[in-house]
């Protein structure tokens, strides 16, 4: 109805004639309630096609293909394809110490069709060496499933003639320069616990962060830098054939997958235990039914043969944990590293 700006009295309507239904009326209204009947037939249908998940999950990486969190991802995405039916799709959004791609799915929609691969850098790290972090790591996202944890380890080009952690702080006091010291970025576990062994042990380091460990590899390798502080399942082969030559792990104990290399703790460094964690978070707020949903299947995939394996034989422990669990874990992790990082002095820009 049209308002003329001239109130109209409800008797009127009452008041006026009403026409007598034509054959094409009541046609007219018939096919109404038809439609309307059918159209309220269609919701039930359509409703269930809005229920999570609705289309492709994004899951982002904060690191560039080829690091750990990208294998941990690319591993998980197909069976979680199958099991949520629909495409879990990898998205590497590297940068600014892994802040970028985190920052990104902080502001996302939450949906639950935009995750992120979470780990140590953007959770526990980066945003303490930002003045202004541009989320909150523990409030900022809802961290649904854990998935698990890896070592780093302290590895040189051969040669450096040391062969354990002690042995290369004596050989780093006695160079005239600055000892360079590789890590995956900016903002990584490795360039923290860089830091807090030149704080530690009082020795000269200079951290060259590169775009991911393969081109940090190219230069260790190469010669081009002799120490780095990485993830050990990466460092494997090229210890194995005699490429670099492994001083220690930064887990709490010796790791199977390099029984040789005294952990920290023995070295008596407990102070740089640190390994690097994996989880799914995704954007504050997503809702309950998405995170039981999504942290069941997650599970569920941690527990395929395949899957199982080629974490073990990458060196990934895994452990269940509660929804409620992982995220009292990462606010551990960040109460222990904030502290640790902001005494590095390290920073990010």
């Amino acid at each position: 109805m049209v308002h003329t700006g001239k109130p109209v009295s409800p008797d009127a309507f009452e008041q006026a004639p009403r026409p007598q239904a034509t054959g094409r009326r009541r046609f007219l209204a018939t096919s109404g309630r038809i439609a309307l009947s059918a159209g309220g037939a269609l919701l039930a249908p359509a409703a269930r096609a809005q229920a999570w998940p609705s289309r492709a999950i994004r899951l982002v990486v904060t690191f560039p293909p080829g690091g750990s969190s990208d294998i941990v991802a690319r591993l998980l995405a197909p069976s979680l394809s199958t099991a949520l039916g629909q495409s879990v799709i990898v998205d590497n959004k590297p940068g600014a110490g892994a802040t970028i791609g985190a920052a990104e799915v902080a502001r996302a929609a939450p949906d639950g069709h935009t995750l992120m691969l979470s780990n140590t850098a953007p959770i526990s790290l980066s945003p303490f060496m930002l003045d202004k972090p541009p989320y909150d790591p523990v409030t900022g996202f809802t961290h649904v499933a854990y998935i698990g944890s890896v070592a780093n380890c302290f590895v040189v080009h051969p040669s450096v003639p040391a062969r354990t952690l002690p042995e290369f702080i004596v050989w780093a006091r006695q160079q005239k320069d600055p000892v360079n010291y590789g890590s995956g970025g900016v903002g990584s576990i490795g360039h923290i616990v860089g830091e807090m062994l030149k704080a530690q042990a009082g020795i000269r380091l200079e951290h060259v962060g590169y775009k991911g460990s393969a081109p940090m590899h190219n230069d260790l390798v190469g010669g081009t830098i002799k120490f780095a502080i990485d993830t050990l399942p990466q460092n494997i082969p090229f210890m194995q054939a005699g490429k670099l030559r492994g001083l220690a792990v930064t887990s709490p104990a010796r790791s199977a997958m390099a029984p040789d290399l005294a952990s920290v703790s023995e070295v008596g460094m407990a102070s740089l235990v640190a390994e690097n964690f994996f989880g799914i978070s995704g954007p504050a707020g997503l809702p309950a039914s998405v995170v039981e949903t999504l942290h069941r299947q997650v599970g569920a995939t941690l527990k395929e043969p395949r899957v199982l394996k080629t974490l073990e034989e990458g060196g990934i422990a895994t452990r269940p944990m509660t929804t409620a669990e992982f995220k009292a874990f990462v606010a551990r992790q960040v109460a222990d590293w904030g502290p640790a990082v902001k005494a590095s002095g390290a920073r990010l820009g």
